[in-house]
């Protein structure tokens, strides 16, 4: 797996994405962070990439299905403080990273060029 600028994740930074990617789901599953006006258990991380310092982390997040999905963004971003309280007594590590929430758009990519490959086939 390759970043935009096309250089290799290290396997460490895999390896810290897929953990805090784990506990983050955990979370939401349990609804531990209780943010206002929002069920996390509908959330979905799909995946974490961490910068190569490790100091930040984006969290890929899609809601069930995809409804309401800039408004559940803007809500983690705005509690991200109290999501990264809850991950630090989580996990172990040396710096908790800053939690960069974004929004999933894989789905609709694959969907899209899904889509492009039925309509050249007929």
């Amino acid at each position: 797996m390759a970043d935009r600028i096309g250089k290799q994740f290290t396997q460490r930074q895999l390896r810290v994405g897929e953990m805090i990617k784990q506990s983050l789901s955990m979370i939401f599953i349990r609804n531990e962070a209780k943010i206002p006006n929002l069920e996390t258990n509908n959330i979905t991380v799909t995946e974490v990439r961490m910068s190569q310092d490790l100091k930040i982390a984006k969290a890929y997040v899609l809601p069930l299905g995809g409804k309401d999905s800039d408004k559940t963004i803007e809500k983690l971003k705005e509690y991200s403080f109290l999501i990264r309280k809850i991950l630090s007594q989580k996990i172990i590590a040396k710096f908790l990273p800053k939690i960069l929430f974004r929004k999933d758009e894989s789905f609709e990519y694959a969907e899209k060029i899904e889509n492009l490959i039925k309509q050249t086939n007929k």
